[in-house]
């Protein structure tokens, strides 16, 4: 299983309590499984309002479970932005 890092931004980064945490994970759907179990409150329901990027990729629409994750890779957590 690929040991990926997760990086959390803004609201969700002030929910996680962290920047960024290890986790291992095969598809973006486990990793933020995992998330959501290490992080019952408030971050779980920032993450539904919450884009990702992997690997610097945005995700967009695809569903979460068909998004692999690959060694080493990088999760980005961005909830939305104000401004414009």
């Amino acid at each position: 299983m690929p040991k990926v890092t997760v990086r959390y931004w803004a609201a969700a980064k002030a929910a996680a309590r962290v920047a960024e945490e290890p986790y291992e994970a095969d598809t973006l759907a486990d990793a933020l499984a995992a998330v959501r179990v290490r992080h019952p409150g408030e971050l779980t329901r920032v993450l539904l309002r919450c884009s990702f990027l992997v690997d610097g990729e945005p995700v967009g629409t695809r569903a979460h479970e068909t998004v692999r994750l690959a060694e080493g890779g990088t999760v980005e957590v961005l909830p939305p932005f104000a401004g414009g």
